[in-house]
């Protein structure tokens, strides 16, 4: 009954769907794979491919280290992953070259589904976090494929949505093999939507191995000189901002800047497609705008504000590099936390040692910002006065800023090896053994 009554719904929200796919322009490049026209293929008969889907730019990122080790234990595995969004073709493109292939994820209608998985018949499944489609764990359940939730998690606001058709979650999860979730919350809340207990664990998130030598994926950080900042110059980092965040951030630079001059302040927001707009808002304000990418092509020239001691907002509007500027800030804000959109990746700039500044918006990383907040190494902001005082003390006193970054990252030296834990619990699902 259930998954009549789905499919019902997805069927007379077909019209809807399409014409939103046609709308988007970054939906249109996948449009032939969403839709089941063009599907991946087996380049051998007795190819193995194991299939992993990460939604965008976030879950690709998560994955590195996953499907890093997951190539060293299966070298004669090929690996493909798909994404909903652009960015993250081009995060797997980027993050993930040589190691796997891209596709866009069909989408989740009976025919095109089973039509995806007799063309790539993979071994095995695994969606990255919380991306369950019904029909896809179905179709794959009904030929002995299993599927595995890999980094799992549920949000507050997930986990009450799904509890109101928790009879249907109930049928979905049975069809998955093996969760392996980020904290005994995510656990309880998988079971209690009807999940098998044997098959859930608790190994903690994957994106705590991301941190390599320094900061992620071992890559050293960006030049000063690329962002064009002076040596005696204060780095404020703001990432994965959100337009209420970005005009509290801009109130609160004014008044540091009249406390620390030499403080410049980088905005990252977390969709690049607003960089116009928020170039228009950081002008409206009274500081000139650099633009990563003009700085990138053009780099700078004498005469240029900075040369004056002016006050001005590097907007980062590129893709890919957030990760390594944080290795520059002296206090860094990572946003969707002072607004309700729940968090995001609070470990980029733990990474590099430095503190870490987050709202109370923190549902989608709720165990991370607390370990931060227990052991000293993040500090968690209301509104703009806290977020300004928070801001001075770190650009005054760069001791202690070292300090609450060193206490940062040990949090993620200390949580590391979530990775391995998930590669020995993968062992137990069939087809799954060491060669």
């Amino acid at each position: 009954m259930w998954y009549g009554l789905y499919n019902v719904l997805l069927i007379l929200g077909f019209p809807v769907v399409l014409g939103m796919l046609l709308i988007k322009k970054r939906c249109r490049a996948g449009l032939s794979q969403r839709m089941g026209w063009v599907v991946p293929c087996r380049e051998a008969s007795d190819e193995k491919i194991f299939w992993i889907h990460a939604v965008s730019l976030g879950e690709v990122s998560a994955i590195v280290p996953f499907v890093s080790a997951f190539r060293r234990r299966y070298p004669g595995i090929r690996i493909v992953v798909s994404t909903v969004t652009e960015t993250g073709r081009e995060a797997v493109e980027r993050c993930l070259a040589g190691m796997a292939t891209h596709c866009f994820v069909p989408l989740d209608y009976p025919w095109i589904v089973r039509r995806f998985i007799e063309s790539l018949r993979p071994m095995g499944f695994c969606v990255v976090e919380t991306e369950l489609w019904p029909n896809l764990l179905r179709a794959l359940g009904r030929r002995g494929i299993p599927s595995i939730i890999v980094n799992g998690r549920l949000s507050s606001r997930s986990f009450s949505r799904y509890q109101w058709i928790r009879p249907f979650m109930r049928h979905v999860l049975a069809t998955v093999s093996l969760g392996l979730l980020q904290s005994r919350r995510d656990e309880r809340r998988f079971v209690e939507l009807g999940a098998a207990p044997a098959r859930m664990h608790s190994t903690g998130n994957m994106k705590f191995d991301l941190t390599m030598e320094g900061g992620q994926t071992g890559q050293g950080a960006i030049e000063r000189s690329a962002l064009g900042l002076l040596e005696d110059e204060g780095l404020i980092v703001a990432g994965s901002t959100h337009p209420s965040e970005e005009a509290m951030l801009l109130e609160s630079y004014r008044a540091v800047t009249r406390e620390v001059p030499g403080t410049v302040l980088l905005l990252a927001p977390r969709h690049i497609e607003r960089s116009d707009g928020l170039a228009r808002t950081i002008r409206q304000c009274g500081f000139p705008v650099m633009r990563r990418s003009a700085l990138r092509t053009n780099g700078y020239r004498a005469g240029d504000v900075r040369d004056a001691g002016v006050p001005r907002v590097i907007l980062l509007d590129t893709r890919g590099e957030l990760a390594r500027i944080y290795g520059l800030a002296v206090m860094a804000f990572v946003g969707g936390t002072l607004e309700p959109v729940g968090g995001h990746n609070l470990l980029e700039p733990a990474a590099w040692g430095r503190p870490v500044c987050f709202g109370p918006y923190t549902d989608h990383c709720q165990d991370i910002a607390e370990l931060f907040i227990e052991t000293g190494g993040g500090i968690r902001v209301r509104n703009v006065r806290e977020l300004t005082d928070t801001f001075l003390k770190g650009m005054r006193d760069h001791a202690w800023a070292s300090h609450v970054g060193q206490c940062a990252r040990k949090v993620i030296d200390d949580n590391r090896g979530v990775v391995e834990r998930n590669m020995n619990l993968l062992e137990q699902v069939a087809g799954f053994h060491r060669p």
